[in-house]
């Protein structure tokens, strides 16, 4: 799988000079090189073989053995091999080990499974962000430009005595602090950027935005407790916790099992030879076959220790879980709640950019017949600006919140990444970077 999405992000690697980049290519670029994914998939397999060396102990254990003894006093030597094969036949400690064993590693497969929706919920934090974050560049820089524009017109007013000396450094003051918003807002693209390429491993290409209209369409099903009964069933976090605690009760039984008896067969067979064995013993190899019963009697109080030690361990990893589901029942609404909060922004924000451009034009068209002051005109650019980029930043809002809520349920994808894809430009607009 792994290699799959090596192969996709070279290609997409190559043609990253000819076209901009949209969710589904960069998702593929980190698919192949986050080590946050690379760490949880290692750690399945070391939990893996833990399983499997757990399940050794019950399996046949063959070993052979030699050794040379030499008499100091008269010279004689004994050599001898042998060999040892044993099975055991009842052991409930290593039985409920084994069974540990295996229960942590499904949920080491369900914490992979996080780990493959957490990548998704990083790569859509992180291309989002760049866009909020070119978005906002592009208004201080526009917000910029247009005080600018104000700062020639005030100076050519103020020369031939149309306006006074107050109407020109107000104008300069607006358009200082604005160089200076633009400045800030260059430095979060770049950290944006750099957050993105931390991810994927290189620097990200020019990104593809948001289509201009995007879809309203409100979380389905509407009831959030809904949302919150398919987190609790579905989220691979919390499963692979449950799984977790499972596992802390076999292993109290395995502890407890340390007072039971074992049963084991054993087949060991010896063969010696040299100058100290008798000339009939010479060569000739002894086999024995025997059943080994082992009763704990006493271990000093180690056993009732173990017992108590994994039972804490249990009562922290109880509490542990009922902290994660209390957490995810919260994020839950919380996600969903930032859905229907980004619906209403978008509204909201699309009528109050529709009303500052109003105003704005209102306002440079009462300037030109006195009626209105440099003072308005510089409010009213900086109101336009602000409706600008609250209304980018709701939109870039809404849909991460959509991602957010699907990652809370269980249900975040690949899939899920390709129904956003669509509702991103064909092409990136000219200048953009």
């Amino acid at each position: 799988m792994r290699l799959r999405f090596a192969f996709i992000a070279l290609l997409l690697g190559g043609a990253q000079a000819a076209c901009a980049e949209d969710l589904l290519q960069v998702y593929a670029q980190a698919r192949a090189a986050d080590p946050v994914l690379a760490a949880a998939d290692a750690q399945r397999g070391a939990q893996r073989e833990l399983a499997v060396q757990a399940r050794a102990a019950l399996l046949p254990q063959w070993q052979a053995d030699a050794s040379v003894s030499r008499n100091q006093r008269d010279g004689t030597r004994v050599d001898q091999v042998g060999s040892s094969l044993s099975q055991t036949l009842f052991d409930l400690g290593r039985l409920r080990t084994w069974d540990a064993e295996r229960t942590l590693e499904s949920a080491q497969d369900a914490r992979v499974r996080a780990a493959e929706q957490d990548l998704c919920a990083r790569v859509a934090r992180a291309y989002f962000g760049v866009l909020s974050a070119q978005a906002a560049l592009a208004t201080t820089q526009a917000n910029e430009a247009a005080f600018a524009t104000q700062v020639k017109q005030a100076q050519d007013r103020f020369k031939v005595g149309l306006s006074a000396q107050v109407d020109l450094d107000q104008a300069r003051a607006y358009h200082a602090l604005a160089r200076g918003s633009t400045v800030q807002a260059a430095q979060a693209l770049a950290d944006a950027r750099e957050a993105l390429a931390q991810i994927t491993g290189q620097p990200p290409g020019e990104l593809r935005p948001l289509a201009p209209v995007l879809p309203a369409v409100p979380p389905d099903p509407a009831q959030p407790q809904a949302w919150v009964e398919r987190a609790l069933r579905a989220n691979p976090l919390l499963q692979s916790q449950t799984m977790g605690l499972t596992a802390s009760e076999q292993r109290i039984g395995a502890a407890r099992a340390a007072h039971w008896p074992t049963l084991s067969a054993g087949l060991d067979s010896t063969r010696s030879g040299g100058s100290g064995v008798l000339e009939v013993d010479r060569g000739r190899g002894t086999t024995q076959l025997a059943l080994r019963l082992t009763v704990p009697l006493f271990a000093g109080g180690a056993t009732q220790s173990q017992v108590r030690q994994a039972a804490y361990q249990r009562d922290a990893l109880r509490e542990d879980l009922e902290a994660a589901r209390r957490a995810l029942i919260r994020e839950t609404q919380a996600q969903y709640q930032a859905v229907l909060s980004g619906l209403a922004q978008m509204e909201s924000t699309r009528e109050a950019v529709t009303a500052a451009d109003r105003a704005l034009a209102s306002t440079r068209a009462g300037q030109g017949l006195g009626t209105r002051s440099m003072t308005d005109l510089l409010l009213a650019i900086q109101t336009q600006a602000a409706a600008q980029s609250a209304h980018d930043q709701a939109r870039h809002g809404y849909v991460l919140a959509r991602l957010l809520l699907q990652q809370a349920a269980g249900a975040l994808g690949e899939p899920e990444l390709a129904a956003v894809n669509q509702w991103l430009e064909t092409a990136p607009p000219k200048g953009t970077t």
